[in-house]
């Protein structure tokens, strides 16, 4: 099998090369952002509302969550290469949906198809896990997923370029291109890694509470969940705190917003570097510190009557930093809980980490007030970080009662 062998550049006969795998995980992050600042030209296009366009994002995330859940489990029937190439091509073909939409109607429901680029973010992962041994494979997702750090930082300002110069749709025909060349090089460079599971896609989808027994598995997904959960509530947040408390304009909020991002990339760039040597767990739990040490710090800077924009926003890179330590190692964690059932665990967990983080997105929104200023989303953000910090231990602490060290 592929994963026995060193990687070859574009050969099927061996483990795929990382740069394919980067590039996989990184064309799912593009299409969630990079047509963003063609919202309003897109609105005008379609002659709708802006509240109707802005569901294009909406519903993305939506089917990509669910997109997560079913994704696992059939590529676990029918293995890794079948389904990442049968999602890259429909994903193809929602992309022209979107371009040649004749109507508001139809261009959402084609934006509704192009979610199934998530089998490419999903299953990139699971790839991972299925070609090198846990601690080995929390590294190399580290790498994979820094490149799903870097896309968020440039998509927009691209995507923004690409509209001013040719209009909405070369956002649109950017994706298409991309997606066909990581098509390309996916057919080309990636062999089946993963053991088929032999069992029927029903009996398949009915493996899910053998992961959901499992401490272990519910301990590295809920620390995943948490941890992001505070990067999630920041989104919905930091956009209200920017206008409503410092009355900060458009462009700096951009500058300020990426913050995060600047610290996910060190992060990411941690765990591929130092995961093998220092374990899963020890990462996961220095990563969830790191995230407790900046919303604590920030905290009480407010309470001291000192908060500032620059102390908002910069020590969120803390977050950022936190999960690019923690999630790739939560992810190698959870998708080593049951080997057979890495596609399984890849998708189930990362659809608990975007359903907890869009349910915190939403309520730092709703508990947001001018009154109130930053209070509600720093307390938010710092209760869901001192939660995975309890997790992780809790998984470390029943790990060592089971090994008896």
């Amino acid at each position: 099998m592929a994963q026995h062998t060193t990687p070859r550049f574009l050969s099927r006969t061996s483990a795929p090369h990382i740069s394919t795998l980067i590039l996989l995980a990184g064309l799912s992050a593009l299409c969630m952002n990079i047509f963003l600042p063609s919202l309003p030209g897109m609105t005008a296009y379609f002659d709708t509302e802006y509240q109707i366009m802005q569901l294009s994002v909406a519903i993305y995330l939506g089917v990509n969550a669910i997109m997560q859940i079913v994704v696992g489990p059939v590529s676990d029937k029918f293995g890794r290469r079948p389904v990442i190439l049968w999602g890259l091509g429909l994903f193809l073909l929602a992309t022209l949906g979107c371009i040649y939409a004749p109507n508001t109607e139809i261009f959402l429901a084609f934006r509704m198809a192009q979610a199934v680029v998530v089998v490419a973010m999903v299953l990139s992962r699971a790839v991972v896990r299925d070609i090198v041994p846990e601690d080995q494979a929390a590294s190399m997702i580290g790498y994979v997923t820094m490149g799903m750090a870097i896309v968020p930082m440039i998509g927009p300002a691209i995507g923004g370029f690409l509209d001013e110069s040719f209009g909405w749709k070369a956002n649109f025909w950017i994706l298409f291109v991309l997606g066909a060349v990581i098509f390309a090089m996916t057919w080309a460079d990636l062999g089946e890694t993963g053991r088929k599971s032999g069992l029927s896609l029903s009996r398949q989808f009915r493996e899910y509470p053998e992961l959901l027994k499992s401490p272990r598995f519910w301990g590295y997904s809920l620390a995943s969940a948490l941890s992001s959960g505070a990067f999630f509530a920041y989104l919905g947040g930091a956009p209200f705190v920017a206008t409503e408390v410092f009355d900060m304009d458009a462009a700096k909020i951009g500058i300020y917003f990426s913050a995060p991002a600047v610290g996910y990339f060190l992060g990411n760039f941690a765990s591929g570097r130092y995961s093998a040597r220092i374990g899963v767990n020890r990462m996961i739990l220095w990563g969830c510190y790191v995230n407790v040490f900046g919303m604590a710090l920030s905290l009480a800077i407010f309470l001291a009557g000192a908060g500032t924009e620059e102390s908002f926003f910069g020590l969120v890179v803390f977050v950022g930093l936190g999960n690019g330590m923690t999630i790739p190692n939560a992810t190698a964690g959870a998708l080593s809980v049951r080997p057979h059932l890495a596609g399984t665990a890849s998708g189930l967990a990362g659809a608990i980490m975007i359903g907890g983080g869009a349910a915190l997105s939403a309520l730092a929104g709703a508990l947001l007030t001018p009154e109130r200023g930053a209070y509600p989303l720093l307390w938010i953000m710092l209760i869901v970080s001192v939660m995975a910090v309890v997790t992780i231990l809790a998984v470390i602490k029943r790990e060592k009662r089971l090994t008896g060290l």
